[in-house]
């Protein structure tokens, strides 16, 4: 009976042994390609701060922004964009026939301030999504004498000088096209505990807002804000080119860093805020399903990254608990010992970027706030979120129905 205690116990030995050095192999080189990401992020770009408006950018950008059945949100929009100053030339809200109140909100902001116009985009065609449909009817229609287009989403909360940072930002750094990752307004407590996990998805695979580098393949994008030259979209073909994806705004941008633009993620906390869905579900279902980027990357991009997203997101806590609870029971080898060191490093990493991403949220009107610390425990969750949309195509988007 002790002999064969004793090779039951040797053969748990050496079973996990074999998973835990098996884990580590792969593991160990994942986590070392996510902490050289997260070092860039102390020589990143500052965020972009406020500006005082120049004599000569008046008349250089058009604005457009497109809309459907968007009443319930675009009034802080329209705000924030009546209060940017003569550098805006005009402010054109293409809207893909709303049947809310959209039009009236519009038409009554138009009354107020002349630069604002309203025109409604043509029938969606079978090989298009609305968004960059949209968009790219916003821009035929802008004035050929504004040398900047500027596109916003209506969620947004523009500063006053939002504008201003970005021509300044623009001319003087030699940028030819600059996108924001923003303010998010956050509400609600199941807000506050899967969103910045499904953010982090993002600052693990990417780098953080402001990083520079990035080859063409691997540049992040916000189509929230989308500030590039005319004559660069103009070469592009407008949107064309991300005509079809449902992540344009990455897509398009792809594209034009491939063409040998200089283009910039850059952090615009201070002078951009969004109010994206309400609510965890609508976080959920509406942000979670254009995560994975497939329509801006190859399969193996795509798949490449979720296995990343595996190892270093979605595991370490569960593994650290594991591999505590083996060595807590005395069953210590050596590759126990480094996977609980490695996954409680990870852990405590993912802890530390919690506290990092804070001033990226305004909690002014929140409830639950206290559950953005919990925000880890929704890391698994999120990493599966990402297999799910990477699976499947979108069928429905901003209230349109789409085939196949």
């Amino acid at each position: 009976m002790t002999i064969c205690l004793g090779l039951v116990n040797s053969q748990a030995f050496a079973f996990q042994d074999v998973f835990f050095f098996g884990l580590l192999v792969i593991q160990i080189p994942a986590g070392a390609i996510l902490l050289s990401r997260l070092l860039k992020g102390a020589v990143r770009r500052p965020p972009l701060q406020p500006q005082l408006p120049k004599t000569e950018f008046f008349g250089a950008v058009s604005v457009m922004v497109p809309t459907l059945n968007e009443a319930d949100r675009i009034s802080p929009c329209l705000e924030g964009l009546t209060r940017q100053t003569y550098e805006v030339r005009e402010i054109t809200i293409v809207d893909s026939r709303s049947t809310d109140k959209t039009p009236e909100l519009v038409k009554a902001a138009q009354e107020t301030d002349p630069r604002f116009r309203l025109i409604n985009d043509d029938p969606l065609p079978s090989d298009w999504v609305g968004r960059p449909w949209a968009l790219h009817n916003g821009f035929l229609a802008s004035s050929p004498n504004s040398e900047w287009i500027l596109g916003m989403d209506a969620d947004t909360i523009p500063h006053p000088s939002l504008v201003c940072s970005l021509l300044e930002t623009a001319t003087t750094e030699g940028y030819d096209l600059i996108t924001l990752s923003p303010r998010f307004i956050l509400k609600y407590p199941g807000e506050f505990w899967l969103q910045p996990a499904l953010l982090m998805t993002l600052v693990y695979r990417f780098g953080a807002a402001g990083e520079i580098g990035s080859s063409a393949e691997r540049v992040m994008a916000n189509g929230q804000c989308f500030f590039c030259r005319r004559s660069l979209l103009e070469k592009v073909g407008g949107y064309t080119s991300a005509k079809g994806s449902f992540c344009d705004d990455v897509t398009l941008v792809r594209n034009i860093a491939a063409t040998g633009a200089k283009v910039g993620f850059l952090d615009g906390a201070n002078i951009l805020k969004v109010r994206m869905y309400e609510g965890m579900a609508e976080t959920w279902n509406e942000w979670g399903r254009s995560l994975d980027l497939k329509d801006a990357s190859t399969p193996a991009q795509v798949w490449g990254d979720l296995a990343f997203l595996t190892l270093v997101q979605a595991l370490p806590l569960p593994l650290l608990i594991f591999s505590a609870w083996i060595v807590g029971s005395g069953n210590t080898t050596l590759p126990a010992l480094i996977a609980l060191g490695l996954n409680g490093a990870l852990v405590a990493m993912r802890i530390g970027l919690n506290a990092a991403v804070l001033q990226s949220y305004d909690r002014s009107s929140a409830k639950g706030a206290w559950l953005f610390w919990f925000s880890p425990l929704a890391d698994p969750a999120a990493v599966f979120r990402i297999f799910l949309s990477s699976t499947r195509k979108p069928k429905s988007w901003r209230g349109r129905i789409y085939g196949g």
